[in-house]
């Protein structure tokens, strides 16, 4: 196309820019095989396909490349994308511990690859007309691929219990569609370059163990002048543990806490792109409950109705844990951005109206709570079935 053809032209022919969008046909193949090796143990694989429409950044907009001279800068929108696919592969063996008869537990082990494919990401198109501009396509790929393993105890003497424990390796050339801006944006080309993804988290532990008390027959609980007080009444704990989850380090430091001043410093990598950890975190959570069962209407009654009364007491992160979700990238630390103790900052705040004031108000505004989970908190509440 030559500058007299151009979209803002009135020569201008669509036909000879725009295309109409090809649909797109997708085989989503899913095949689950299990092979009992014995009446205790058994092999189990699966094989899946999955595909998901592009979620964003897929609408045509003619404005955007009407005024594309005019906002050099402006991302584009690509409604030529393809949809993203991830590909599933697991091995697995499952085995009862002792006797099929009189075993309580038995344990899961598995072996899974996830292949993702087509994943958006922002691709420079060089010598593009009239100018060269972002816009996104399907270039992203990664890989999740790990271990996992599982206790179950069925119920033995009012008490189950559940462990389960997964090792987990993921990267990738992307996080986020937008990962690649300030790359594209200072010249350079669509490099494909795998790194951890952000949801890299090597190793995650849960367990959940429930105690609880039947009724009737089955009730061994303690009774009170004949009563069994404690009926239907359980508690569950459920403990969650995860190493840290990667991050990436920034070699200068940058100004957070934004009170008066310009900005310190750039955000250089400090090391690679997720090169870096956070803290691991854990969480306990606890519900205490009860079941009551309630009738209605006459007892000699033959539609009388019953009902099911169950209320609990939830406390989530029973410990009050102050975990880590976010830390400041010059320093990995969720309470201090080193902008306060920086060499290069001094003069800076050696400049402010009042020193000591400035430095209370900055640290108070660097103490973020968005750098950490959410606080202990107390739920009470009933649920009826009938």
């Amino acid at each position: 196309m030559n500058s007299e053809d151009g979209i803002t032209k009135e020569t201008f022919d669509a036909s000879k820019s725009f295309v109409d969008y090809k649909p797109q046909v997708n085989f989503m193949p899913r095949l689950a095989f299990s092979f009992p090796i014995s009446d205790v143990a058994n092999f189990f694989a699966h094989y899946d396909v999955l595909t998901q429409r592009p979620p964003n950044r897929l609408r045509l907009d003619p404005t955007q490349y009407y005024f594309l001279e005019v906002n050099q800068g402006e991302i584009l929108n690509n409604p030529n994308l393809k949809p993203e696919r991830n590909i599933d592969y697991e091995v697995g063996y499952s085995q009862i511990l002792g006797e099929i008869e009189t075993a309580t537990s038995s344990i899961t082990m598995s072996a899974f690859y996830r292949d993702m494919k087509d994943m958006i990401q922002l691709v420079r198109l060089n010598q593009a007309y009239p100018i060269t501009y972002l816009s996104y396509g399907n270039i992203d790929f990664g890989n999740v691929k790990g271990f996992s393993a599982s206790y179950d105890l069925r119920r033995t003497n009012n008490i189950s219990l559940n462990v389960n424990y997964t090792l987990q390796f993921a990267e990738g050339t992307g996080s986020a569609s937008t990962d690649a801006q300030n790359l594209l944006q200072s010249g350079q080309p669509n490099l494909r370059t795998t790194n951890p993804l952000d949801i890299d988290q090597r190793h995650t532990l849960v367990t959940n163990i429930d105690y609880r008390f039947s009724s009737g027959s089955a009730y061994n609980g303690p009774r009170w002048f004949g009563k069994e007080i404690f009926a239907n009444t359980g508690a569950n704990l459920t403990v969650r543990y995860g190493s840290g989850i990667p991050f990436t380090k920034n070699k200068n430091v940058i100004r957070t806490a934004d009170i008066g001043g310009g900005a310190l410093g750039g955000g250089n990598v400090d090391g690679t792109l997720n090169g870096s950890r956070m803290p691991s975190n854990y969480r306990l959570d606890l519900r205490i409950e009860r079941s009551m069962k309630l009738k209605f209407g006459r007892k000699d009654s033959e539609n009388r109705k019953q009902a099911s009364l169950n209320i609990y007491i939830q406390v989530l992160n029973v410990l009050n844990t102050k975990n880590v979700v976010e830390v400041y990238k010059a320093t990995g630390d969720a309470k201090d951005d080193g902008y306060l103790t920086s060499s290069r900052s001094q003069i800076d705040v050696a400049s402010q109206l009042n020193q000591a004031s400035y430095i209370d108000l900055y640290t108070i505004k660097m103490n973020d709570p968005r750098n950490f989970s959410l606080p202990r908190r107390t739920r009470l509440g009933l649920s009826l079935d009938f």
